[in-house]
């Protein structure tokens, strides 16, 4: 195994985006009183079902739905309701389809990790031994500044594999930088994601290369926003991973997912593009102007249809409650699932935890004082992360309980859905354990 040098420990694409995955999207069950247990004891789960009801009945959403899980058992209970979408007679369950996202990040992380489990690259293996283009990067000296000579230095050390998992490569993101990085991005097509067919004022994010090579070879040619190890910042960086796996696994990123991942969990409805015969399931998804929900992807019309210009291994993914669960379970089991070994124990248990370099600052961001795993957060005994369209799923080791959070609006900020989720998840599991001693 080749884990080298381990240590544990307004309606705007870019306010649409770059809400999802970020505030409060990762795995902050820690604290919360849980019990192994507890779940073994059927419950209304009063307060999360209020909760998704109360958003639901005042059309805020046109769904909202919880799943909750103890341990790795098949079990899972589905908290909440609603339908596919406003007007429509038909009820979301655990066979919806919904878009997820960077909740695609894990899974992308989890493919990486199985691939350093067998020695094919290192967490310190340095990007350039696998993409020869990233060898000699520059770094902007002033952040998102100029694009120009003075305003670059060669960096200091090479990107590394752990910080491709950590967003600690130094790397920009569209939905994050502004100034010219941001623009150059956009020109080049250097565009990881979709929303949106429909002519969307602030939407329209230029035209994505065709490739996850050119993708790559673009982001060479570009300088790195920060040095890399220096500080997390949130970017493409799991997207630039897909181009990593499917360089050494010799086959297409998508391909790879599918046969390591998909296939062995049984995720039988989870894709980049939906199927036709498919879309029946697929929910509307709506952006939230001045407290209204206008819809912005149609699934009768949704751009997930389309064949993408490349699998975005950041956050491409479509699933289901049920397919993403199997994920979860399968992570919560330590690579098992249903008695079949999918990931190497450490696997897992190095990818969940804290892989961010020594010495890298999390000071003035979104996960200050936690850690980062293989493209999730990890803090606590938790691992998960959260999507740009509302979702959130975690596991929490500490108390063999994996949770998510499904619904579909933009940005994921206008409503405190994930804040208020936690703190009746606890109230509920308070009262269950409150029950149980009495």
């Amino acid at each position: 195994m080749a884990y080298r040098n381990f240590d544990l420990p307004d309606l705007s694409r870019r306010t649409l985006l770059r809400s999802g995955g970020y505030v409060a999207a990762g795995a902050a069950l820690s604290g919360l009183p849980l019990g192994g247990a507890l779940l073994a004891h059927k419950t209304a789960w009063t307060n999360v079902s209020s909760l998704a009801h109360d958003y639901v009945a005042k059309r805020k959403v046109a769904n909202l739905l919880v799943t909750i899980g103890n341990g790795s058992g098949k079990e899972m209970e589905l908290v909440g309701g609603g339908t596919l979408a406003f007007g429509s007679a038909a009820e979301v369950g655990s066979d919806t389809l919904y878009r997820i996202y960077s909740m695609t990040k894990p899974i992308t992380g989890m493919a990486a990790m199985m691939l350093i489990d067998e020695g094919k690259f290192g967490l310190d293996t340095p990007l350039h031994e696998i993409l020869p283009a990233f060898r000699d990067m520059k770094v902007q000296r002033q952040y998102d500044g100029a694009i120009t000579a003075d305003n670059l230095e060669p960096a200091k050390t090479p990107i590394t594999i752990r910080h491709l998992l950590t967003h600690t490569a130094g790397l920009g993101y569209g939905i994050v930088q502004n100034g010219p990085i941001a623009r150059a991005y956009e020109a080049q097509g250097l565009i990881p994601g979709q929303v949106s067919r429909l002519p969307i004022p602030g939407l329209d994010r230029g035209t994505p290369v065709g490739s996850l090579e050119a993708f790559a070879d673009g982001l060479a040619e570009l300088p790195l926003v920060l040095q890399p190890g220096t500080r997390w910042s949130y970017s493409v960086s799991l997207d630039l991973m897909g181009r990593v796996i499917e360089v050494v696994e010799g086959k297409p990123f998508d391909a790879v997912l599918q046969d390591r991942l998909f296939d062995p969990l049984g995720m039988t409805s989870t894709w980049f593009r939906v199927p036709e015969t498919e879309k029946y399931r697929l929910t509307d998804n709506y952006g939230v102007m001045n407290g209204t929900a206008l819809p912005i992807d149609p699934a009768a019309v949704s751009i997930y249809l389309d064949e993408p210009a490349f699998p975005f291994g950041g956050a491409g993914l479509v699933s289901s409650p049920t397919d993403y669960d199997k994920f979860l379970r399968m992570l919560l089991n330590y690579g098992m699932l249903d008695g079949k070994r999918v990931m190497s124990e450490e696997a897992v248990r190095v990818g969940t935890s804290n892989l961010m370099p020594a010495g890298v600052t999390t000071q003035g961001t979104w996960i200050e004082g936690q850690g980062h795993g293989a493209g999730g957060r990890s803090v606590n005994g938790t691992f998960g992360w959260g999507g740009a369209a509302g979702t959130l799923a975690a596991v929490d080791f500490s108390h063999a309980l994996r949770t998510a959070l499904w619904t579909q609006y933009m940005p994921a900020e206008s409503y405190p859905i994930r804040t208020e989720f936690l703190g009746a998840l606890a109230r509920d599991l308070g009262a269950m354990r409150a029950a149980k001693a009495a």
